[in-house]
């Protein structure tokens, strides 16, 4: 697998990346794993989003959806469409009517929105699913509002991406002993901390050490976060493989 990252900034675009998007790549199948403020842009610097094989929502928070409503503008209107189908698009059971709400300038429009012949909308599948050579598994996990992460599985590897999320016990299934986790440290660690949105650095560390993970990726660092203190809780919480992510950059999982 391959994985582009196309923003990683946390809560809000940053001046250097936008909010949180990834694409990962294998055997010809792109899979999107969420679309924040911003990310579509970037998106189209590697690959055309036309080409897109599946949408994958961890949660409906505009970091990590907004960028929804400008591809919904491009498979709607763009001069020189494809026969594109019906884009498969994993995401909270409310997703449809959200989405459609994002997308429609106001209620009238909203009443004569159906995205349904443009995307296949789909719930975060608790059963593994195949996209191409892709296995997909969603693990709900602890943020404020319904969020999952997921393992993908292509090639014999396996990458979990967390979302967004505080401290569960899910999350050592859904990290346990995968090839890279994708993981955010959003802050650095203190008592006060809300206990269902966000992980610091040392949470982090600690869940890439206690599910025995062979990389760990970290990223949405919120916009406004200091790195260094969340960096160095995080290496110290787990002395592996470890580094943050930056937009475009490009991995091997």
């Amino acid at each position: 697998m391959r994985l582009t990252v196309l923003g990683c900034s946390g809560g809000v675009p940053g001046p250097e990346s936008p909010a949180s998007g990834y694409l990962l790549e294998h055997d010809g199948t792109r899979l999107m794993l969420d679309m924040g403020n911003g990310t579509l842009g970037r998106l189209q610097r590697v690959a055309s989003p036309f080409d897109l094989d599946a949408v994958v929502l961890s949660h409906l928070h505009p970091d990590h959806c907004a960028d929804f409503a400008a591809l919904t503008v491009l498979r709607r209107f763009h001069p020189r469409l494809p026969d594109l189908g019906r884009l498969p698009l994993f995401g909270p059971p409310e997703a449809s009517e959200r989405l459609a709400a994002l997308y429609a300038a106001n209620p009238a429009e909203l009443a004569e929105t159906d995205l349904s012949g443009f995307y296949d909308f789909r719930p975060p599948p608790e059963e593994p699913v195949r996209i191409g050579p892709f296995e997909i598994t969603a693990i709900p996990v602890n943020h404020v509002v319904p969020t999952w992460g997921y393992r993908v599985e292509a090639g014999g590897r396996v990458l979990a991406y967390t979302g967004d999320t505080g401290p569960c016990a899910s999350l050592t299934d859904l990290a346990r002993d995968v090839d890279v986790l994708l993981c955010e440290a959003s802050w650095a660690d203190a008592p006060d901390q809300p206990s269902n949105l966000h992980l610091s650095g040392r949470q982090a560390g600690e869940l890439a050490t206690r599910a025995g993970v062979r990389r760990l990726l970290l990223t949405h660092l919120l916009a406004w976060s200091d790195r260094a203190p969340v960096d160095a809780e995080a290496r110290a919480a787990f002395t592996g493989d470890a580094e943050w992510v930056v937009p475009d950059a490009q991995y091997t999982v």
